[in-house]
């Protein structure tokens, strides 16, 4: 990892650190049943990216095995007291989605919620992504975007650095096009929050 990317990881690493307490509370933008219906898309051997306080933990189908990655201690930290709820079997790694450890082709299944608005170098993050995800397997990102409304986008534009120094997210994220950007095949776009919110369905 160069220097800038580690400076920046370590920035937002201090933030979510820092929000781990009340992410729960923020994390109720995600509607359940948009949650529980991205997380059922999963099958088989599944990463989690950003895993977070392990919010998406206990939706996992019967059959699932989850790896859980996160770059925040905090974060895992809370996410660790959740395991003990959940019914398939979890181990969480402390691990930066930009430079992940697994070999090529090792998940069937690659999650991500809300993730890809706080990677430093989303593409990059992606492109790991699509290394680690089986050519079988399934890509299942639940993410909040730029609105392709001009006046809104615009007004998302100015308030973006507020939000990042805050909280450590970006909230104009064009993140179809950087999935696409990323080499990965998309194959579902759904609208699941007016258009802030899409489910993406893609494979590597």
């Amino acid at each position: 990892m160069d220097r800038e990317m580690e400076l920046q990881s370590e920035v937002i690493r201090q933030r979510y650190n820092r929000t781990a307490k009340f992410y729960d509370l923020m994390d109720k933008m995600i509607p359940e049943s948009v949650r529980r219906a991205a997380i059922g898309k999963a099958t088989g051997n599944v990463l989690e990216v950003g895993v977070g306080t392990g919010k998406n933990l206990p939706f996992y189908r019967e059959g699932c095995t989850v790896t859980g990655i996160d770059f925040s201690p905090g974060m895992l930290a809370k996410a660790r007291q959740k395991v003990q709820q959940v019914k398939v079997p979890v181990t969480l790694l402390e691990m930066d989605a930009q430079h992940m450890s697994f070999p090529d082709n090792s998940f069937d299944t690659v999650v991500a919620t809300c993730v890809f608005c706080s990677v430093p170098h989303p593409i990059q993050g992606l492109q790991e992504v699509r290394r680690v995800c089986k050519p079988s397997g399934a890509i299942v990102l639940l993410e909040h975007v730029r609105s392709e409304n001009p006046l809104l986008g615009w007004v998302m534009d100015l308030f973006n650095p507020v939000s990042l120094y805050l909280i450590g997210s970006n909230i104009n994220r064009r993140t179809v096009e950087n999935v696409r950007a990323a080499g990965i095949s998309v194959r579902q776009v759904d609208n699941v929050g007016g258009n802030m919110v899409k489910l993406i369905v893609a494979g590597p």
